[in-house]
């Protein structure tokens, strides 16, 4: 088993922690229980080590099916390091059968059983008097029956701080392991199974161990064939190597041993019906027996052969093999010809068209006509219900069989991008590209191949990409549009905003002048958000004019689409509320179409919507999600989004070392990416937090380069500009500088009054109050805080109306308004408690503490792990949990297993009594 970071999950952890604490008080036990491969090894030699960091006696024994013969070979490994004293403090007989069972003497007669059983009770019991002890035993099942016995006669007459750590691997068929771990207490054996690892957990193991990371597709794929398996996804990838695809690549040496030795040998009746099973996703038992020819009955004792044998299932007449590995092992284990005539039938049979193209395109060599365009119809119909990863699979199989052409390279890059494969996209644009003479078509790929480029690697070298290939689209409306829009928002982020300005105005011309109805709702959004970030205000009516010209079903990218700009602008005017159900509503159609290309840039812009709506919890289970998913797509474009939004995140919940780690690692991927405008955030976060940490210089010092730039362009206070100025004016006003603050504090307000903009004119009379205060005029400096409240009644951002409130009881204790300054602090205080904002609500705690009233409580638990417990004690499995909130199960799970372990709890039910009592 690898070595991996991600090796001792959250739920693991937690019980391991329970386990060594429990062990101390009394005799207890802890099996991790799961398949060959599983990582159980890994999680036991982890539990060790925390053992013997705590300062327990750790005894180890690994069995192996090699020793179980041995009599007392295990024994002998628990008991090795143990001194000679201890056994002189045993009784005779005791003491005899021990030395005999060790081989520490040579007795004329084999040791008793009962005495040696007795005997390694009592040295144990002696161990425990000086300090807890721990049993390790892994693998249990391959324990000699002689340790196994002293095992057992021990385990259930333990008295002392001892506790039982083992690994089991598991056979449903054959358990014999249960009798060999009893405790004294009821309940004092836990048994866990190990789950499968996430498809993230799968990929960093991957990356560790063989020095490359696997496309998302692919790792989803290698999660799917191993079913989580560690050991199993090592050797799929070992034996993947350079391919493509793992199709029909045979198993490697290790793996072909371990299905060899679960399934056996198959006859040719059995081995038929398993390969027509092994050739269909969902195989029913009609369906094997007619791609067969076979009566049912037939077909069906011969699949219960396979079941007896534990290669499949039988549930009603659906027919599942027990582990995917083992259908795999099937499928490669013939040879190609034989493949390809199951799948001819199979193609005679089913009547889906998108399996029937597979299936015709599985059972030829060369293509025809009639089955490359079942191919290309079978790919749009798998686009259009949200499977871009099958679309893809369907155009390459066309392109395999004889159909290649541009058009379908381009096409299929489009659905590798989409499924999550920029790599592989950007290799077929480029291949393609190459080939081609300069032209429409060619324009078509550069436009695609610029927009792979710009969301996955550099902005800067794809909109140079894309000017170059310009003169291409001329006398092409429709490609020269797509390219202008697509050069526009490469170039804004590159920091090219005049530029960008004028390729918007170009494509809303061309769009209007050609009547390129979907193309113009492109171009008249895209010119809306770079007119926003110009500080012109918002184009209302281009905007609404965009998004009626919208195509939902049109395959363009999601940064691209009206309905994405509409949501991203109306959360940065304010709007959040609304923004969210929009941002939402996108995050669902990414997920159910599977568009991950595109799932990061919405991602980004709902995270930031739910911080701003102080709904850290939602924010952190989209960050988790996030990080986890940019980290398999690659690129810096993704890594930088990712990790900024951890960083803003980790900054408000106080987790100064998390979030500058994350500020520095998005500050770097930003920089291979060339965007200005990504690493603006990542430079604010930063900001944010020194201002929260009061180390005010370090503060403006990270903050210079956003305010050379707000200087540059005073117009342009928008917040997803100028979201640092409360941030610099606070720093500067601590730091006796109030003048510099001024011509920050006057745009905002000048601004916020021009657009009427809730955060502008609320943050600005915050910023007022500071300078006023700092000038001494704290009549003044209460009328701006007292105005910047009454903003903050249409802007839900409660944690800045929180830090506004802070700064007027402030003001309000220095005019000895200590009533007042005591109301409006604890109002602070609550909200910084309640969003779980840890460094603010000690700033008032300690001018509460100056008002003379007591702090309130801090909170229990991190914003996350309280919205999850909150679904999971209404009654809501994991899996509704994870899809009611757009992440995965193992992301729910991961925070239950954090809530259990800090409330001390072990099931649902008492999670439901504690959030019960918590609401009263």
């Amino acid at each position: 088993m690898p070595n991996s970071a991600d090796a001792m999950r959250a739920p693991e952890s937690a019980a391991v922690a329970d386990f060594l604490d429990a062990l101390t008080r009394r005799p207890t036990a802890l099996m991790f229980e799961g398949e060959a491969g599983i990582g159980k090894t890994t999680v036991w030699l982890s539990a060790v080590a925390q053992a013997r960091r705590r300062g327990l006696r750790v005894l180890t024994a690994r069995a192996s099916a090699t020793e179980s013969v041995l009599a007392y070979a295990s024994l002998a490994d628990l008991l090795r390091d143990v001194d000679v004293s201890v056994y002189s403090a045993l009784p005779e007989p005791q003491r005899k059968g021990l030395y005999g069972a060790l081989l520490l003497d040579a007795p004329e007669i084999a040791s008793d059983p009962r005495a040696v059983a007795a005997g390694f009770l009592s040295a144990v019991e002696i161990l425990a008097a000086d300090s807890p002890v721990l049993i390790a035993v892994d693998d249990l099942q391959w324990l000699d029956t002689s340790s196994a016995a002293a095992l057992s006669f021990a385990s259930p007459r333990l008295s002392g701080a001892v506790g039982l750590l083992c690994t089991v691997r598991t056979d449903p068929r054959n358990d014999t392991t249960e009798a060999l771990v009893r405790m004294p207490g009821p309940g004092d054996v836990r048994r866990m199974p190990l789950q499968p690892f996430s498809v993230g957990a799968l990929h960093t193991i991957l990356a560790q161990r063989l020095g490359r990371t696997y496309s998302r597709p692919m790792m989803v794929r290698i999660h799917e064939l191993s079913d989580g398996n560690p050991l199993y996804a090592l050797e799929l990838a070992r034996s993947l190597g350079d391919s493509a695809t793992l199709s029909d690549v045979p198993l490697s040496g290790t793996l072909a041993e371990v299905v060899r030795k679960r399934v056996g040998a198959l006859d040719p009746d059995l081995q038929e019906v398993l390969l027509a099973a092994a050739c269909v996703a969902r195989p029913t038992v009609e369906l094997v027996a007619r791609a067969c020819d076979r009566a049912v009955d037939d077909a069906a004792s011969i699949l219960e052969v396979a079941e007896g044998k534990g290669i499949v299932g039988l549930e009603g007449h659906h027919v599942r093999f027990t582990h995917p590995m083992l259908g795999r092992a099937v499928y490669t284990g013939v040879a190609s010809a034989r493949r390809r005539a199951t799948h001819r039938r199979l193609a005679s049979i089913v009547d889906e068209p998108e399996l029937k193209a597979r299936h015709l395109a599985l059972g030829a060599v060369t293509g025809d006509p009639s089955t490359l365009g079942a191919l290309d119809k079978a790919a749009e119909s798998a686009r259009m219900r949200g499977a871009p990863a099958a679309a893809a699979e369907l155009i390459d199989l066309a392109i395999g069989l004889g159909g290649d052409s541009p058009q379908r390279r381009i096409l299929s890059a489009r659905h590798h991008f989409n499924a999550g494969d920029p790599a592989r996209a950007q290799a077929l644009l480029e291949e393609t590209m190459a080939q081609l003479e300069p032209g429409s078509l060619r324009a078509e790929a550069a436009t695609l191949l610029g927009y792979v480029r710009l969301l996955d690697d550099s902005f800067p070298e794809a909109a140079d990409l894309l000017q170059h290939a310009l003169p291409e689209a001329v006398g092409h409306p429709a490609v020269l549009v797509s390219m202008l829009v697509t050069l526009s928002f490469a170039l804004f982020n590159a920091g090219h905003v005049d530029a960008a300005r004028q390729r918007a105005d170009e494509a809303v011309l061309n769009a209007e002048t050609f009547g390129l109805t979907t193309l113009l709702g492109q171009a008249l959004s895209n010119r809306a958000m770079v007119g926003f970030l110009q500080g012109d205000g918002v184009d209302e009516t281009g905007l609404r004019r965009a998004l009626e010209l919208e195509d939902p079903a049109a395959n363009i990218p999601m940064a691209l689409r009206p309905s994405a700009h509409h949501a991203v602008l109306r959360s940065m005017l304010g709007e959040l509320d609304r923004a969210h159900q929009e941002l939402t509503a996108l995050r669902k159609r990414c997920i159910e179409h599977g568009d991950e290309g595109d799932l990061m840039f919405v991602a980004y812009h709902a995270a930031l919507n739910a911080i701003w709506l102080g709904d850290f919890s939602e924010a952190a289970l989209i960050v988790e999600d996030t990080v986890e998913l940019a980290q398999q797509l690659g690129g810096d474009v993704p890594l930088s989004v990712a990790l900024t939004n951890r960083a803003l995140l980790t900054a408000y919940l106080g987790r100064a070392e998390e979030a500058r780690a994350a500020v520095a690692s998005a500050q770097a991927a930003s920089l291979r990416c060339g965007s200005d405008r990504l690493g603006e955030w990542p430079t604010n976060a930063l900001g944010f937090l020194e201002v929260s940490l009061g180390n005010y210089d370090a503060a403006l010092s990270a903050l210079e380069p956003m305010l050379v730039r707000l200087r540059a362009a005073p117009h342009t206070c928008e917040i997803i500009a100028a979201w640092c100025v409360p941030d610099a004016v606070e720093a500067m006003v601590n730091l006796g500088r109030p003048a510099s603050a001024e011509p920050l504090v006057a745009a905002l307000e000048r601004h916020g009054r021009r657009l009427d903009r809730p955060w502008m004119l609320a943050i600005g009379a915050r910023c007022r109050a500071m300078v006023s205060a700092a000038g001494g005029d704290v009549t003044a400096a209460v009328a701006a805080a007292e105005r910047a409240m009454v903003e903050h009644e249409r802007l839900p951002m409660p944690f800045e109306c929180a830090r506004t409130q802070l700064l007027l009881g402030q003001l309000q204790r220095r005019q000895r308004r200590k009533d007042a300054a005591a109301a409006t602090l604890r109002s602070a205080l609550e909200t910084f408690e309640r969003l779980g904002t840890p460094l603010w609500a000690v700033r008032v705690r300690a001018e509460l503490g100056r008002a003379n009233v007591g702090p309130h409580r801090t909170a229990v638990l991190t914003p996350s792990e309280q919205r999850v417990a909150e679904l999971a004690a209404s009654g809501m499995t994991n899996r509704n949990i994870a899809m009611a909130m757009f992440i995965s199960p193992k992301t729910v799970e991961a925070n239950l297993s954090r809530v259990y372990s800090k409330l001390s709890i072990h099931s649902r039910a008492e999670l439901g009594r504690y959030m019960g009592q918590a609401g009263r």
